[in-house]
């Protein structure tokens, strides 16, 4: 039970978070060029590695941007300087760590040789299936560091949470409603041509 309470503290538990006024801000606080992005927390090489494997989970499409242009990498940097606790950062660096040693096992190689190959490789290896059983953690069932499965599900799901919670994939991609809570009965692709509501601020019944 400690092991999940602190990996739900982490928002590694499912990757999800909720989108308050105050997380909507950090998002939209997010505006560096990926491209001369310094991380406030993760190190240089860190950052490398998280922005390689958002862009390769939601790359740029011909009708929509990808995660690195809404700034998501950078969310994800400062949401873990703004809201987890400095005990669990540590994990999380060490999380990050224990990847960069599978991208790359020999550290005398820079992290930019590594190819979107490599990356996709680990993520085929490592991104669980429901049913599949996680032998790292079956081996340690009370660390507190998430592991390789457990930390790529939760940066998948934390880059899916901030993509469609920007501004711009919020009130142009979903279906929004800036008035919050307001119940709605009839067929969803009438009410919103199919479209998910932004924020799930809405209810459709």
């Amino acid at each position: 039970m400690k092991r999940r309470d602190a990996l739900k503290n982490l928002g590694l538990a499912t990757g999800l978070f909720v989108a308050t006024p105050t997380i909507v801000s950090l998002l939209q606080s997010c505006t560096s060029d990926v491209k001369t992005w310094i991380p406030d927390f993760l190190s240089e090489e860190q950052g490398k590695v998280l922005t390689r494997f958002v862009d390769i989970i939601l790359p740029k499409t011909e009708n929509l941007p990808s995660a690195l242009e809404l700034n998501v990498p950078q969310f994800i940097d400062k949401y873990i300087v703004e809201v987890v606790e400095d005990e669990d950062k540590a994990h999380i660096k060490t999380a990050f760590n224990n990847i960069i040693s599978v991208l790359k096992p020999n550290a005398e190689e820079t992290i930019d040789s590594v190819t979107d190959e490599n990356y996709k490789a680990l993520l085929d290896k490592h991104m669980l299936l429901k049913d599949e059983i996680d032998e790292e953690r079956e081996a340690d069932l009370e660390s507190l560091i998430p592991t390789k499965s457990e930390f790529l599900n939760s940066i998948k799901m934390m880059t899916i949470s901030a993509y469609v919670t920007t501004e711009q994939i919020g009130e142009q991609v979903l279906k929004y409603d800036p008035v919050p809570s307001q119940y709605y009965c009839g067929d969803l692709q009438e009410l919103t041509e199919g479209k998910a509501w932004s924020l799930d601020n809405s209810l459709v019944i």
